[in-house]
């Protein structure tokens, strides 16, 4: 951005509630939009905070797919080196992955899909860094909202909050958004305005995770492994434990195991017994050789979230909301982090759009909207998933998903190609349509794709 201010950010402040990974990776947007960015936090953290205790899954595996990768990249220049440095490591999807689908090993082939593996708390202090480094960036730490201002048109103008220890302050905005997670308290906000918010819709993922972090053996060590992800997918109705071993920075694993039934143990014997149970072998093979390990977690309240404020037609003028605020997701599919991403970077490209006329009426709802659509193709892959579990509730667009993915696993995993496409898609960097493409398609509903019985 140039030395002109009055042109480059038109705009005079945006509070953002939230200052976990939404809030920055939206502070970063705004900043090139808005001459001072307010990041509002409950928790007391500094530049040096990652994971704090408002993030209940920080310390559980998180994926950063490829299209969250990249819009990152774009976001913060360097960052994907930096984590590198750090021992994060970067590869080709097909080739790092030892990934057992429920039909057998997915190709170990090259797919042209690159992604990263990391911690979140690694993540999340290198974000809060380089964004309260911004000059245009504030942080209120120690500070909980408790509603929102309006002018007299109705437009919100700033919220009213609390910092711990003393009197309610105001704090007047241009734009808020509510980047405050799963805990925001933004439906309530709006109905004391007199804003009729739908009821949101839930589907119960009925899983626990129990995750740990543990030693990983140097590049050049003997049992060093030649991957950087073991998985085993969970899949209805057959395939109930599952669990996900990621590489990490610092030369080590996360592991996270997660059951649909029974709840994977915390202590070290039956976690190991837990992990020797899957029919994918190299999680029980690492968590076996730890010599080095850190305090395990379990979580258990995974649900899918989605508040529809996308279908509100008096939604107010100068107020956002994204990330899990809206929509939570169930993490096996690791999606959260990437879509929080893509809604970022939407609202960049709608904010350049509007800073020609240096007018901000009119954004908001167009913004919620856009990011209705955006939401649409996530919450779909996660929730039909999720259904499968449930005998009572198997709509038949997820019955008929949940059949065309054993027939497509049962081609991919004997076709590089295949296989190719779907990585692609589940990174986000493809359409789900490319799946019923017919090269696809032809493969998938033949004969010999038949779903005659599971093999794992």
């Amino acid at each position: 951005m140039g030395d002109d201010l009055s042109a480059d950010r038109p705009w005079g402040k945006a509070v953002v509630i939230g200052g976990s990974y939404a809030g920055l990776v939206t502070a970063r947007v705004l900043s090139d939009f808005f001459t001072q960015v307010v990041l509002v936090e409950r928790d007391d953290v500094d530049e040096d905070t990652g994971v704090h205790p408002g993030a209940p899954q920080g310390y559980h595996a998180h994926a950063m797919l490829a299209k969250g990768g990249e819009i990152l990249e774009r976001l913060f220049p360097g960052l994907r080196e930096e984590l590198r440095a750090a021992g994060a490591p970067v590869f080709d999807y097909g080739e790092g992955i030892d990934f057992l689908l429920p039909v057998g090993l997915a190709p170990r082939k090259r797919t042209g899909v690159r992604i990263q593996t990391f911690t979140r708390d690694e993540l999340e202090r290198r974000l809060r860094r380089k964004v309260l480094a911004l000059p245009q960036v504030t942080l209120m730490p120690s500070t909980r909202c408790t509603g929102l201002t309006r002018d007299a048109s109705g437009r919100v103008s700033g919220v009213t909050c609390r910092p711990q220890d003393t009197e309610p302050v105001e704090l007047a905005a241009d734009l808020v958004v509510d980047a405050s997670g799963r805990s925001s308290s933004l439906a309530d906000w709006l109905g004391g305005m007199g804003v009729a918010v739908p009821p949101k819709r839930t589907v119960k993922a009925k899983v626990t995770y129990t995750s740990m972090n543990f030693d990983r053996p140097e590049e050049d060590h003997p049992a060093h492994p030649d991957y950087y992800i073991a998985y085993q997918m969970p899949f209805a109705p057959h395939v109930s434990r599952a669990g996900v071993l990621l590489a990490v920075e610092r030369n080590r694993w996360t592991c996270s195991l997660f059951a649909h039934q029974d709840r994977p143990p915390t202590d070290d014997k039956g976690y190991l017994a837990f992990a020797e149970s899957l029919n994918n072998p190299h999680l029980a093979e690492q968590i076996g050789r730890r010599t080095v390990q850190e305090p395990t977690h379990s979580y258990t309240n995974v649900e899918n979230r989605w508040q529809p404020y996308h279908t509100i037609r008096n939604w107010p003028d100068r107020l956002i909301a994204l990330g899990d605020a809206v929509c939570v997701f169930n993490p096996v599919y690791g999606q959260g982090l990437t879509v929080a991403a893509m809604e970022a970077e939407l609202l960049q490209g709608m904010l350049a759009r509007y800073r020609a006329s240096a007018r901000l009426d009119g954004l908001s709802g167009d913004f919620q909207k856009r990011m209705g659509r955006l939401l649409l193709a996530p919450w779909t892959l996660s929730t039909n998933s999720d259904l499968m579990w449930d005998p009572g509730r198997r709509p038949l667009a997820a019955r008929f998903a949940h059949w065309y993915n054993r027939r497509l696993f049962r081609v991919a995993v004997k076709d590089p190609a295949v296989w190719a496409r779907f990585v692609r898609v589940v990174n986000m960097v493809a359409s789900p349509a490319l799946l019923f493409h017919p090269a696809v398609a032809l493969k998938v509903l033949s004969p010999t794709a038949a779903d005659h019985s599971t093999s794992h």
